[in-house]
């Protein structure tokens, strides 16, 4: 097991993807181990999932004890181990008398292909193209712990970094909406720490040079103070946040895009509500936390479906996004819907983007609503506006 102690030392680091651990020697106990990093406070920790049964554990362990713990799984009751970094991959098998083969692949800086050889210098790795490009340092990202200060992406937190990327770029399909010299005004609900308004910002003033005023509404006030201070640090004078509930803001009559991310349950709704108020051209949605319809949802013809809890709750879930989206055709929005990269604490991935540029219409979404006993906020405030 030092063997394979030495090679986990080069693995474990903020550079790693993950690492499987499986095919145990007894039945009893757990099937299957996940170890990947993660950024807790700041500091890069490594998150071991253990899967029992039907149960999930997860615990953040530093790196010396997971080298331990990992060892030791492999030693008392595992047969197999995979593991791959930005630099690296491993495999390593146990046989029945107990012997451990491990083969480590290293990463070829030339051509990103792996070969076996001492791992090379990775700074003229090729790199996928990205609005934001890695290796430019952007001071909000680095602030925020997304970027080191010579514009290296810290791996723990590069699905952050994808997921900023993928926002603009849905964003980049929309901006001919706007006349280029039109100034553009935008309410971000619920911004809570603020990567992607940051971003937002960041890509529209200082990349694509547009007149553009960005508000960022939390109810957390010291969220909005730390966000008040980068944004003042960077000179983005157009850039403000507020304390404020989404239902209640009354702060402005004219807006041209409403973002709304990661907005709990109804509260996506109020929002939508206001844009759909102040004729927004362009809206974003990435809703989460879905309970209302949940409660909702009832059909004889379903009861064998929604009788198991995740069934109903991800049917839910999914019927509460379409007809957000049917309601916003019918207030004269070309919506779709599309796959967004999940959010930091939420397993939900469908954005609702919704652009406003043709008549009304039903759309039907009403029968279907009523074939399941629902009726979701979005649907009583449009109600109460008629």
């Amino acid at each position: 097991m030092e063997e394979l102690k030495k090679v986990l030392a080069s693995l474990l680091s903020e550079k790693l993807y993950q690492i499987i651990i499986s095919n145990p020697r007894q039945k009893a106990g757990a099937f299957k181990i996940k170890v990947r990093p993660v950024m807790v406070k700041e500091h890069v920790v490594f998150q071991q999932t253990v899967y029992e049964g039907t149960k999930v554990f997860h615990d953040n362990l530093d790196r010396q004890t997971a080298l331990d713990k990992i060892a030791r799984y492999m030693e008392q009751n595992f047969r197999q181990l995979e593991g791959e970094s930005t630099e690296l991959k491993i495999t390593a098998l146990v046989s029945k008398k107990g012997k451990i083969t491990i083969k480590a692949i290293r990463k070829k800086a030339e051509k990103g292909e792996f070969v076996q050889g001492i791992l090379p210098d990775l700074s003229h790795n090729r790199v996928k193209k990205y609005i934001l490009e890695e290796g430019k340092p952007v001071p909000f990202l680095v602030d925020l712990g997304v970027q080191t200060k010579d514009g290296r992406v810290v791996h723990a937190r590069y699905d952050k970094f994808r997921q900023i990327n993928r926002y603009l770029e849905f964003v980049e399909d929309v901006l001919p909406v706007f006349e280029k010299e039109e100034s553009i005004h935008i309410i971000d609900f619920g911004c809570g720490k603020s990567y992607l308004t940051f971003a937002l910002y960041y890509y529209l003033h200082e990349l694509k040079k547009r007149e553009v005023t960005i508000t960022g509404l939390d109810l957390k006030e010291d969220v909005i103070d730390h966000c008040n201070t980068l944004a003042e640090k960077y000179g983005y004078d157009k850039l403000c946040f507020l304390k404020g509930d989404i239902a209640k803001f009354e702060g402005t009559e004219k807006v041209d895009m409403v973002v709304t991310l990661h907005a709990c349950d109804t509260a996506t709704d109020y929002a939508l509500k206001k844009a759909i108020d102040w004729d927004a051209r362009v809206i974003f949605s990435v809703p989460c936390c879905q309970h209302e319809v949940n409660k909702q949802i009832e059909n004889e013809l379903f009861s064998p479906v929604f009788k198991y809890g995740l069934i109903r709750e991800r049917m839910s879930a999914l019927l509460t996004d379409a007809v957000r989206a049917n309601l916003l055709e019918e207030q004269g929005y070309d919506t779709q819907i599309l796959e967004f990269i999940d959010m930091e604490h939420t397993p939900k991935n469908i954005l609702i983007r919704a652009v406003k540029n043709k008549e009304c219409g039903e759309t039907g979404i009403q029968e279907i609503t009523d074939f399941f006993h629902v009726n979701t906020t979005l649907q009583k405030l449009l109600n109460e506006k008629e």
